[in-house]
């Protein structure tokens, strides 16, 4: 990926392209983790991919472009929560429906579902999309100790709602 990144630095179109469509997957579940919309989805990967090639060249170092799309992604979808206005629930669940096609995709958005943003974001970040603690932290802009928190919180929470027997226990 570093090779494609200097190419795409360099204004290779091909590179830039093929770089972004290598991203395109984890982009997505980043921004229907955040937006639960796939039309706002969409608008919120391709505003980073425009932001990321005039961007693109103030990147420093090469290895680090999976964290920076990533902060610019989630800035995005920052950007369009705060220009919402209302969106009611039941339109969020038939947009959910439509593309949920996998039982294993159900599984999971309903587990991510249980869980406040702040978790949700970085659970996926986390398992899904394999960055460490270090880059979850530079990416949200908090502290390590911050997202070890929420993790933990967010596995609490998952084995609250999975495992109800151990509520009764701890009560």
């Amino acid at each position: 990926m570093e090779f494609l990144v200097q190419k795409a630095k360099a204004r290779n179109p091909d590179a830039f392209v093929q770089l972004m469509e290598s991203q395109m997957k984890h982009m997505y579940k980043v921004a229907w983790s955040y937006l639960k919309n796939d039309a706002d989805a969409a608008d919120a990967i391709q505003d980073t991919i425009l932001t990321c090639y005039e961007k693109i060249h103030t990147l420093e170092k090469n290895r680090y472009f999976k964290t920076w799309m990533t902060r610019i992604l989630i800035n995005k979808c920052n950007a369009i929560l705060n220009s919402r206005k209302e969106i009611s629930v039941e339109e969020n669940i038939m947009e959910n429906q439509l593309w949920q096609t996998d039982y294993s995709d159900l599984e999971w958005n309903e587990l991510l579902s249980l869980l406040d943003e702040k978790y949700r974001i970085v659970v996926l970040l986390y398992y899904s999309e394999g960055f460490k603690v270090k880059e979850i932290s530079q990416i949200l802009d908090v502290k390590e100790s911050t997202i070890l928190s929420r993790l933990a919180r967010a596995r609490e929470k998952i084995s609250k709602e999975y495992y109800p027997e151990l509520r009764r226990k701890q009560v």
